[in-house]
C-alpha cells in the first residue's frame, strides 16, 4: 500500500511480521500488540527498530510500558466512520509522549488528513489510486481550529507533560476549590 509522509509517497521500510514469525536481523519489524506483550523480553533485545499495530478496540495506554523502545505506532481505521483511532493517537503523542511515527492505516481517505494530523498522525498508508496532490489539498484545508493546544497541519503536537500536569487540578484541590 502506498505510504504518504512528510506530505509526498515515501518508501516504507517497515515490514510486517505475523505472530510466530522470528525477528531476524536487524529488520525494522512492525509485530502486533498481543505479541510485543507476550515476547517482550526478545523484542527489547531486537537489532532493527520496532513497531507495533494496536487494534483500535485496544487502550492506546497499554502502550506506556514499551514506548521507549519502539519507533512506530500503526492504528488502524477499519471503516472511515470509526473514529476510535483518533482518539488512540491523541493519548499516545499528547498524554503518554510519544515523539515516534505514528501511522495511519486502514479506510483512510484524504478528506481526513488534516484531523488525523491534529491529533498526531504523521504517516498515512492510503490505497491506490489516491492522488498525491489531492491528499495534499486536503491535509492543508483546515487552517483554523477551536482546540488552542492543537498543532496546526505540518507542526508536531505538543506533549510538555510538565505543562500539562501544572495545569491539571488534583482531586485535593479540586475539594478546595469547591469550599
Amino acid at each position: 500500500m502506498p505510504l504518504i509522509k512528510d506530505n509526498s509517497f515515501t518508501k516504507d521500510h517497515w515490514t510486517a511480521l505475523p505472530d510466530g514469525l522470528p525477528l531476524a536481523g536487524a529488520v525494522d519489524a512492525i509485530i502486533s500488540f498481543k505479541r510485543l506483550e507476550q515476547d517482550w523480553d526478545e523484542i527489547s533485545l531486537h537489532n532493527g527498530r520496532v513497531g507495533v499495530l494496536l487494534d483500535n478496540s485496544s487502550d492506546a495506554e497499554a502502550l506506556q510500558p514499551y514506548l521507549d523502545r519502539l519507533d512506530l505506532v500503526v492504528l488502524e481505521f477499519p471503516v472511515f466512520n470509526d473514529g476510535r483511532a483518533y482518539s488512540q493517537a491523541r493519548i499516545v503523542r499528547s498524554q503518554l509522549g510519544f515523539s515516534g511515527e505514528i501511522r495511519a492505516t486502514g479506510d483512510v481517505l484524504p478528506d481526513q488528513a488534516g484531523l488525523m494530523m491534529r491529533c498526531g498522525f504523521d504517516s498515512f498508508e492510503v490505497s491506490g489510486g489516491q492522488s498525491l496532490e489531492v491528499w495534499q489539498r486536503a491535509a492543508n484545508s483546515l487552517t483554523l481550529s477551536y482546540q488552542r493546544n492543537y498543532p496546526k497541519v505540518g507542526e508536531k503536537p505538543r506533549h510538555d507533560r510538565s505543562e500539562r500536569a501544572a495545569a491539571i487540578l488534583t482531586d485535593t484541590d479540586r475539594a478546595g476549590a469547591a469550599l
